[in-house]
């Protein structure tokens, strides 16, 4: 009997700790970890040539710069969609976020992508950021 108990003792324990690890999830600190959503606008023309530039560039770079790629949207109506992008990115923290950023602003990858992609003109006219933190019911930390 002592040593169920024991056992049972050890299991909750053991799986309290696993629960609170901070880096539970794929060993990124979960506690801290803070969102960016981008929305993009793109001049009139160039959104193919701005999913194809993260498509081909972006995205590796973002990840190369430590920013995790969580998903891109375009809206489901097709004139919104020639307009508009929006984004998010996930980062250790708020500290983290503006070190890649301006590590990816200044990654020599970065500026030949960005020139090759613009040489017809700038691909962006606006750019919105905003900084979130999950809810303690977000499903996603």
């Amino acid at each position: 009997m002592r040593t169920s108990h024991w056992l049972v003792g050890a299991a909750i324990l053991v799986a309290g700790v696993y629960l609170a690890r901070p880096e539970a999830e794929g060993g990124k600190n979960v506690n801290q970890r803070v969102f960016e959503m981008r929305t993009y606008y793109a001049h009139p023309g160039k959104m193919k040539a701005l999913h194809a530039r993260f498509r081909d560039h972006t995205c590796k770079l973002f990840e190369k710069h430590g920013m995790t790629n969580i998903g891109y949207w375009m809206p489901t109506d097709a004139k919104l969609a020639e307009e508009k992008m929006v984004y998010i990115l996930a980062y250790p923290s708020k500290a983290a976020a503006a070190k890649s950023w301006k590590d990816f602003a200044n990654d020599p990858a970065w500026k030949k992508a960005k020139a090759a992609s613009e040489v017809d003109g700038p691909l962006v006219a606006k750019v919105e950021s905003v900084y979130l933190n999950p809810t303690d019911y977000s499903p996603i930390k």
